[in-house]
């Protein structure tokens, strides 16, 4: 069969199109079904439209649509797209949705698509198409949902696979425009021991944290990766979810010399720093940024998230992460129901005085699928289900200590404060020439999104603050 896998892509701007990084599912499915000999192709809107290889996705025998909730919309505006094309041609090639989105939400994603792939689903997806070529009986295929005689059927849950290492690595030159990728994806793990109330990863992946092995991973990095580029970033949600593992994989790195041949980021929490030999083992092989979930500097916040952290280990945290020489991105999530807008001004505040290099004030988004979404629906609290909002950019929630547009308008200015002028200039002076220039750009994004938030914080304006026609 002819298979297009498409990763939709975020309704908005958002601004991380320079360095867009495709998440691994499509890549890992495009290569176990090549084995099985099948034509897999793998399309990623921000680094080649969509468009543009429309002709050849129009020839597939069955389409693959992959989504996370701000992409939804053009998820479903693509297996419409397919539908008419379907009507035209009088040829009838099957939708399937997946990822978390629609795992969530299968019945949604139903009312766009003949299939719904729930969970992890690249065994579920190789089934799927096996039974096209076959009997069509797809009542046996767990993490399975579809249309069968009018009705909706959702089969039993799919087990999420214990060995990581069954899933053969992720084949990024099926993907079109490869060759664009600034930053070269791979995974060691799935999985969070942690469980944050916002964060879906935990009801998707599971708590149990399953991790790869570390042979297979060294290999990867240096035949399928390492000749495609030198920049390299471990997409785990928590790269030291087990230290003792990556740091065998971090003496196996830096045995083989890769420090000399790539620089690396990654997201960790807080409490990697507390490990220095982990840290001098990621400065040896070139870890170079870090992206850190720092949340909140509000202690009844993250006491609210489940953020197992202080303010004390965010500091720490910063502070060795720097002392190696190591970049930190903080990751700031504002609206909780314990923030107000002195909250969020005083977050800008302590990100300048920590020095944190760059920052991401997240609004507090109630993804499907997170006890932060189970919460606010039930008590009636979710402002839009227009999911190409939930980017965490645009407030879509009621906070309990302001309004939204309070909440927004404190978001907006958060950014353009931290994003500054003497921000960056301050980093040049200092010869941080890196920070300096990821700042800049930090100020265009802020400067590019502007507009959008500003009409969005129009309708958002309480009715005595409008002006009066």
């Amino acid at each position: 069969m002819k298979i297009s896998l498409i990763e939709a892509k975020p309704a908005s701007f958002n601004g991380f199109e320079k360095f867009a990084i495709p998440r691994l599912g499509l890549p890992i499915m495009a290569a176990m079904l090549k084995k099985e000999g099948h034509d897999a192709q793998v399309y990623v809107p921000q680094l080649e439209g969509i468009w543009q290889h429309s002709l050849e996705i129009s020839k597939s025998d069955l389409i693959g649509i992959s989504t996370i909730t701000p992409s939804a919309p053009e998820a479903y505006d693509l297996a419409k797209w397919v539908r008419r094309a379907n009507r035209v041609r009088k040829k009838k090639i099957p939708v399937v949705l997946g990822g978390p989105h629609v795992s969530y939400l299968p019945d949604e994603g139903l009312e766009y698509a003949d299939f719904v792939v729930r969970g992890e689903g690249e065994h579920t997806m190789l089934e799927l198409v096996r039974a096209l070529e076959g009997d069509g009986d797809f009542s046996r295929i767990r993490g399975l949902s579809y249309h069968e005689d009018g009705q909706v059927r959702h089969n039993p849950d799919r087990p999420l696979e214990a060995n990581l290492d069954n899933f053969p690595f992720a084949d990024l030159t099926l993907m079109a425009g490869h060759q664009k990728l600034k930053h070269l994806p791979i995974a060691t793990s799935r999985g969070c021991p942690h469980d944050c109330n916002f964060c879906c990863v935990v009801s998707m992946f599971g708590r149990a944290y399953r991790r790869r092995n570390n042979q297979k991973i060294v290999s990867e990095l240096e035949e399928h990766l390492l000749p495609l580029g030198r920049r390299i970033f471990f997409v785990d949600d928590n790269f030291a979810g087990r230290r003792s593992e990556a740091k065998e994989l971090l003496s196996m790195m830096k045995k083989r010399g890769l420090g000399k041949k790539m620089r690396w980021f990654t997201q960790v929490t807080v409490h990697a720093a507390k490990d220095e030999q982990l840290l001098d083992l990621m400065k040896d092989t070139n870890c170079t940024q870090v992206y850190v979930g720092l949340e909140s500097i509000n202690p009844a916040t993250l006491k609210e998230f489940n953020k197992k952290q202080s303010v004390e280990d965010i500091q720490h945290c910063v502070k060795m992460f720097h002392k190696k020489g190591i970049r930190v991105h903080g990751m700031f999530m504002l609206g909780s129901d314990e923030d107000d807008a002195d909250t969020i001004n005083a977050t800008v505040e302590f990100a300048k005085k920590q020095g944190i290099d760059t920052v991401q004030f997240a609004l507090l988004t109630p993804l499907p699928g997170t006890r932060t979404f189970e919460h606010l629906e039930a008590e009636n609290r979710l402002f839009t289900r227009d999911w190409g909002l939930y980017d965490a950019f645009h407030v879509v929630h009621e906070p309990a200590k302001m309004s939204m547009y309070e909440l927004q308008k404190a978001a907006m200015e958060a950014w353009k404060h931290f994003y500054s002028v003497p921000s960056y200039m301050d980093a040049f002076m200092r010869l941080k020439l890196t920070t300096g220039t990821l700042r800049f750009y930090g100020r265009q994004i802020v400067k590019k999104g502007r507009a959008d938030l500003e009409e969005y914080l129009r309708k958002l304006m309480p009715l005595e603050y409008q002006p009066q026609s």
